[in-house]
């Protein structure tokens, strides 16, 4: 398994912006495909974006198409969830994860090797 760090999480106003950041020190990043999952307080666990180890394929939760953009840089051995326009709804805790190689990219269950988390606040 490899090992992620989430970072850039914070407290932030309804409409305002934010940039969360999935290391890695193994410099293995680049073979995974990668996804952002995010828990609110007393829900289950939910998807939120992915891309592809290949750089070809984006997926997106309805909640948050046109809003958050997932991009990597595979020379920082780091992805980045970029999230604007941020709702009071996108509270919770975001982990990046790796996807396990099957099932479907929009199931939580299909990732694996998550991070601690960073907390992510948008007051209204």
């Amino acid at each position: 398994q490899v090992q992620l760090t989430e970072s850039g999480g914070g407290l932030v106003q309804a409409g305002g912006s934010l940039r969360l950041s999935c290391t890695e020190s193994g410099r293995t990043l680049r073979r995974y495909t990668v996804g952002w999952l995010r828990r609110n307080a007393g829900k289950e666990p939910e998807f939120v974006a992915a891309h592809s180890w290949s750089g070809s394929y984006w997926y997106y939760a309805d909640s948050v198409k046109g809003r958050f953009t997932i991009s990597r840089d595979n020379a920082r051995e780091t992805v980045y969830l970029q999230m604007n326009n941020l709702e009071p709804e996108d509270t919770g805790v975001y982990y990046c994860a790796t996807y396990r190689g099957s099932g479907d990219y929009y199931r939580v269950s299909s990732y694996d090797s998550w991070g601690q988390g960073t907390q992510v606040t948008v007051s209204s």
